[in-house]
């Protein structure tokens, strides 16, 4: 009799190659439930679909010849995937438990749950922001999103449990979501199905990206994430809703500049100084050229 697959793990690379091994390795090796692992490249020009083709033949490799973005890749694998649950991981992640166990055990247990998020760490062992009780913007939707089930609004796709026929019973991830936004989305059309979020408290992984956004919130990637919150505002909230947002994001971006004007003789780091300054100057930039101009 063939051997049901429980679950399927999912990793989307981009020029990934010196992490996706340590990400590959923390999940090729646990042998206690039936698993298939997917590796879809994005077209990535730093060899890493030929690494994973010569080390990891096991692996599905589905090698892009461009860049689809992270929900169009994700929803590419799920076509074949067969098991019970996704797992989702990041390339730059990795699994801490030699188990999948805590995982499937928690999502059997909960029917109601259609997808949990992980504990995540950065690589010192701080905490990473994984999840919220609120989405972006929801202060500013009173009454929008009454009804939904669950505490929990979203948890970070670097590491995601989803049932796989809640995943094709959403239709994947919205691919308007080149790289965020995405799970904020995901989640929100998962509860609206009818299906909580949750936290696996007993499963965890080390993810590097996130203190790495941090630290290089660049102007590119600035209006990447602003963009992307708008697509989700502007599928998600009313018109009067989104005009809100952007008011007061207008205004404190304004707000941010004067007080770094009045600071700056004060400033001894003048590199900080710099880099908080054109932040500011890059979502005012954004926001008035972008998104309003778009819309006008």
């Amino acid at each position: 009799m063939e051997n049901r697959v429980e679950i399927s793990v999912i990793i989307v690379s981009h020029n990934a190659c010196g992490v996706v091994g340590t990400c590959i390795d923390s999940v090729i090796g646990i042998d206690d439930a039936e698993k298939e692992v997917f590796v879809v490249d994005n077209a990535s020009t730093d060899g890493t679909a030929g690494f994973i083709r010569e080390k990891y033949p096991s692996v599905n490799l589905i090698a892009n010849e461009k860049n689809m973005g992270f929900a169009a890749a994700v929803n590419l694998a799920l076509k074949s995937c067969k098991g019970r649950y996704i797992f989702l991981l990041h390339p730059d992640a990795e699994f801490l438990l030699s188990s999948f166990r805590p995982l499937i055990s928690f999502m059997d247990a909960r029917p109601h749950v259609g997808l949990a998020g992980l504990k995540i760490f950065n690589p010192d062992g701080t905490v990473q922001e994984s999840f919220s009780a609120e989405y972006p913007g929801q202060k500013y939707a009173k009454g929008e999103l009454l009804g939904l089930n669950g505490s929990l609004a979203w948890a970070l796709s670097a590491g995601m449990v989803v049932r796989a026929d809640v995943m094709r019973q959403v239709d994947g991830f919205d691919e308007d979501f080149f790289i965020y936004g995405g799970d904020w989305d995901l989640c929100l059309r998962v509860r609206k199905a009818g299906y909580g979020i949750d936290l696996i408290e007993a499963a965890s992984l080390v993810h590097l990206g996130g203190q790495g956004e941090r630290q290089a919130l660049t102007a590119d990637s600035l209006k990447r994430r602003l963009i992307a919150e708008y697509t989700f505002y502007e599928k998600h909230y009313r018109p009067e809703t989104v005009e809100k947002i952007t008011k007061s994001y207008l205004m404190e971006a304004g707000r941010q500049i004067l007080k770094l004007r009045l600071l700056a003789p004060f400033y001894r780091d003048r590199k900080d100084f710099a880099e908080r300054y054109a932040r500011c100057q890059a979502i005012r930039h954004v926001l008035k050229n972008d998104i309003l101009k778009k819309d006008t």
